[in-house]
């Protein structure tokens, strides 16, 4: 029997090869080279150009060079709160069980990282990365692709391309059963402090805080809706705002536990008593958020379980396999401490 091969778009029936790849740019297979190593001393246009015939030939590296085989690269847009530290723990679990190494990059705030980062983590070539909070460009997923080293995302700040596997929590379910316990208990006026309105989370939690409103028949009043960062003092600054009014909330509904923490400072300075004056609920349920007084009620993001789940998948992609889903969204559970109760009757 003989079996008829679809030539290649370079018009043969041969693999692409570097050689092949740059007859057709018009450039040395050193330069081929250099990009499909990361080497920074190529132009951009020129880099483009190569790149594209890569993509266009479906040219893929046999080898790995041996030197980042066991590392992962775990990249925060911000670290520096418990909320990262679970965070890490997560992947270190999967991680040293594998006997793997994790770099820690963070990107001073930014979302999307910088070329520089780029050139770096393709020159180590790591078994893969991991993103937290933060996301790539296209252009910038194309390249890591073009290496063969996979990318995960963590709690994603936006929506992802359906390619890119990612892993979070329900965070619109955790915004609506924070709010209705609030309803339930007989709050009417809850105020809700987001995190930054262009994060995907953020919008989702505030998206259940509506929903749970629209359940009870309440109207959200425009006035109590705010945001900020998900930082202590965000929740701090909005706290005394919304809570200084004449027609102050009974309840806030916080982001996140350090924005819910510095509500609760700013409660103690206005000399309110919670739960007794107001109610307050955090998200994300960190270690602290028991021990503080009085505790918080939070909702627990599975923020470990997110870690680990995401370094599996990474490893799974790492050694070649498919994944059955690209998108992973883990419970989020309601926990009621002390910082919740009936509002006082008038």
């Amino acid at each position: 029997m003989t079996v008829h091969r679809p030539p290649t778009a370079l018009g043969s029936a041969t693999i692409a090869t570097i050689a092949t790849i740059a007859r057709e740019v018009g450039v040395s297979s050193a330069t081929v080279s250099k990009v499909l190593n990361g080497r920074s001393d190529v132009a951009a246009g020129t880099r483009a150009r190569v790149e594209a015939s890569l993509e266009r030939h479906h040219y893929r590296r046999r080898a790995r060079r041996a030197a980042g085989e066991g590392q992962i690269d775990l990249v925060f847009h911000e670290f520096g709160s418990d909320w990262a530290l679970e965070i890490i723990r997560g992947v270190e679990t999967v991680a040293t069980a594998q006997r793997l190494t994790v770099v820690l990059t963070q990107l001073s705030g930014a979302h999307r990282p910088a070329p520089s980062w780029l050139d770096t983590v393709i020159a180590r070539r790591p078994l893969g990365v991991l993103l937290v909070m933060c996301n790539l460009t296209g252009q910038q997923r194309q390249r890591l692709r073009r290496q063969a080293i996979p990318v995960v995302v963590v709690d994603t700040d936006s929506a992802s391309a359906a390619s890119v596997p990612t892993v979070g929590s329900n965070n619109w379910n955790g915004g609506l059963l924070a709010t209705r316990h609030l309803l339930e208990l007989g709050h009417r006026r809850i105020a809700i402090i987001s995190g930054p309105q262009g994060v995907l989370c953020a919008r989702a939690r505030a998206a259940g805080f509506r929903c749970a409103h629209e359940e009870f028949g309440v109207p959200v009043d425009p006035c109590l809706v705010r945001s900020g960062t998900f930082h202590l003092d965000a929740g701090y600054r909005q706290g005394i705002e919304l809570l200084s009014g004449p027609d102050r909330p009974t309840a806030i509904f916080a982001g996140s536990d350090l924005q819910a923490m510095g509500v609760l400072r700013a409660a103690r300075q206005l000399g309110l008593d919670v739960p007794a004056d107001l109610s307050v609920v955090g998200y994300d349920n960190l270690p602290v958020s028991a021990w503080i007084g009085p505790a918080l009620t939070t909702v627990n993001q599975p923020l470990r379980d997110m870690a680990g789940t995401a370094t599996q998948m990474l490893l799974d992609l790492a050694r070649g396999e498919a994944l059955p889903t690209s998108r992973i969204d883990l419970v989020a559970e309601l926990v009621v401490r002390e910082s919740t109760a009936p509002p006082r009757r008038s």
